[in-house]
């Protein structure tokens, strides 16, 4: 009896040991450091996105009302779904700067296919998906097999759908979708009950402590080192806390909406798969040295093509919710820079150019980061030049992070 008391009272002090060890983890010195050593790629761009957003409250203070946020996250859905498939290219080490023209495609079949040839409304939708993914598919082809450079094979392929868009909107340039339609209604008007978006909210807390508890079990039952319980309790709290500010702070306007609940969803599987799947390990695998990659048995075409049309894919969904949005379709959809919008949103959230490392939610951020600041510059009536120039600026104190993390990282 007393050994078994003393065995007890012996576990207790480690495991408080650890305990107190987990949370030294989060202290500022230990971030530091993991920062320095090529971990914690987004809390950096999550310490940004709040100093921006705290700098453009302060200059204006319209930024920070429920409403004006509500717009921002509405604005945010399109380019984010984009970028989403940029930074799912990107891990391959590749690039396709033809999103923006398969996106403005997208949106010109689902506009004209609905309005003009009188087709169903979800036909012209999957229509305009089905022929994105196609796109992502002669592109994965040409680049696994032919071996030709996806810079250039994309930016060709940039001027020809740009070409198709505008043959497929014919001599009117631009189609109105009825705003009655559900894809607008879904894009613009539709939003979460306040119930529904709770409910929601912690559901996805429970689900996100259920995994890491189970994930804990497993580990501990098979004598492997394992996440302490302070750790685990220390993360759950700081989702439930951000998730509880959001529903509760939009939910003062209008809410949460449809959209944005997709782009979100979106995410969360695309890192569920990048993290947790064979397919993950393939595209980062690739990513990080293709040769290496082949001798170690990885299907490296297979991955590539998949890249590829995921990419597309996602751009042709991306095409469609901004009609949705602008309730339209014009020669100018997916236009301008759109592309290097989605481009910079990716590697701004903490994808890397050189492929191989980053996280599906470097597309929320850096979409987040950049929208952002394009919606606090217009509160304060700067033209789009100035922009521009900050976007442009964040985009290169970005790439050298990644550049200097990366040189580390080979160190």
């Amino acid at each position: 009896m007393i050994g078994v008391v003393g065995a007890t009272s012996g576990r207790g002090p480690s495991r408080a040991g650890a305990d107190a060890g987990a949370l030294a983890a989060y202290g500022p010195r230990a971030v530091w450091q993991r920062m320095r050593d090529g971990e914690l790629t987004l809390l950096p761009i999550a310490v940004s996105l709040v100093a921006i957003w705290v700098v453009l409250g302060i200059a204006n203070p319209t930024f920070w009302t429920p409403e004006n946020l509500v717009n921002l996250s509405l604005q945010s859905v399109s380019t984010g779904v984009i970028a989403l498939g940029i930074v799912i290219v990107l891990l391959v080490g590749q690039i396709d700067l033809s999103v923006g023209s398969v996106s403005g495609l997208s949106a010109a079949i689902v506009a004209v296919g609905s309005v003009s040839l009188g087709w169903p409304l979800a036909v012209g939708v999957v229509v305009a998906i089905a022929i994105g993914m196609v796109v992502g598919l002669v592109y994965g082809i040409a680049v696994s097999r032919l071996g030709l450079p996806s810079f250039v094979l994309t930016l060709a392929g940039l001027l020809v759908l740009a070409g198709v868009q505008w043959r497929v909107l014919g001599t009117q340039g631009s189609v109105n979708l009825p705003f009655e339609s559900w894809l607008v209604l879904f894009s613009q008007s539709w939003f979460l009950p306040t119930v529904v978006a709770w409910t929601l909210a912690a559901l996805v807390v429970a689900g996100i402590a259920t995994s890491r508890l189970l994930r804990r079990h497993r580990r501990l039952a098979a004598g492997l080192p394992a996440e302490s319980m302070a750790r685990v309790l220390v993360r759950v709290g700081i989702v439930a806390a951000f998730l509880a500010l959001v529903v509760g702070y939009l939910g003062q306007a209008r809410g949460v909406g449809y959209s944005v609940v997709l782009f979100v969803v979106l995410v969360a599987v695309a890192d569920l798969m990048l993290r947790r799947t064979r397919w993950g390990r393939y595209v980062r695998a690739v990513g990080g040295n293709r040769r290496s990659a082949l001798l170690a048995g990885v299907p490296v075409r297979r991955t590539l093509v998949s890249a590829f049309v995921a990419c597309s894919g996602l751009a042709a969904l991306g095409g469609v919710l901004a009609a949705g949005r602008l309730a339209a379709a014009n020669q100018s959809t997916g236009g301008g820079e759109i592309f290097l919008t989605a481009i910079a949103a990716a590697v701004i959230g903490g994808t890397s150019l050189f492929g191989g490392r980053g996280s599906a939610w470097s597309a929320l951020l850096g979409v987040l980061v950049i929208q952002s600041i394009a919606n606090g510059l217009t509160l304060l009536d700067l033209d789009s030049a100035a922009r521009s120039i900050v976007t442009g600026l964040v985009l290169a104190l970005a790439v050298s992070i990644d550049t200097l993390v990366r040189g580390r990282g080979s160190s």
